[in-house]
């Protein structure tokens, strides 16, 4: 497994990982994961709109993306994770890395060169699949004051901002993954759906 096989969004603990963790960031962990919608809410597979304002409330709106984000050790977050139907998503590749919120995305060119990877997400907790994506692309956007962006990105940068527009879309991880691995994905599911209602 390459260190591109990263789970995108979040370097997900596994349950025996979990008390590695020290109380108030697992309390955190929690509490962000709680704001995150699951698998089977209809707001996953609605397409998000597009933002036509660029103010204080958008700005406030990246900046708690990033802190749920953060605090759920995830590396890219929709804005439609969060029931929130707007065409927002961040993400943060690597420790140091800055922040990064792109409003409005549109993909501009895919490499035809592609990679199958192991991905998995928030909203669908346990599950991870091998999805095949473009290894460059470049995206054209708005930044949170409406300043138009391009972003030139490749290997697993590319593959987040490629997951999170999907998000936007209404697509989820099991439309690209192969028929095997989404039978299994889905059985993972509602067994954790059972659960939840016992």
């Amino acid at each position: 497994m390459s260190d591109e096989s990263l789970d995108l969004h979040t370097a997900e603990l596994d349950q025996e990982d979990a008390p590695s963790l020290d109380p108030e960031a697992q309390a955190r962990r929690d509490a962000a994961l709680s704001l995150v919608r699951k698998f089977g809410d209809p707001v996953l597979r609605a397409k998000a709109l597009e933002v036509e304002r660029f103010d204080e409330t958008l700005r406030a709106e990246i900046t708690r993306m990033g802190q749920i984000m953060e605090d759920s050790f995830g590396i890219g977050l929709a804005a439609t994770q969060l029931g929130v139907l707007h065409k927002v998503l961040v993400y943060r590749v690597g420790g140091d890395a800055p922040l990064v919120a792109l409003i409005n995305p549109e993909i501009e060119w895919q490499g035809k060169e592609k990679e199958p990877s192991e991905e998995g997400c928030l909203s669908l907790p346990g599950v991870h699949v091998d999805v095949e994506r473009p290894i460059h692309v470049r995206v054209r956007a708005c930044d949170g004051h409406g300043e138009v962006v391009v972003v030139e990105a490749s290997g697993l940068e590319a593959r987040v901002i490629l997951h999170e527009i999907d998000h936007l879309d209404g697509v989820l991880i099991l439309d690209r993954a192969p028929r095997d691995q989404r039978k299994q994905a889905m059985r993972t599911l509602r067994e954790q759906q059972g659960a939840y209602t016992v």
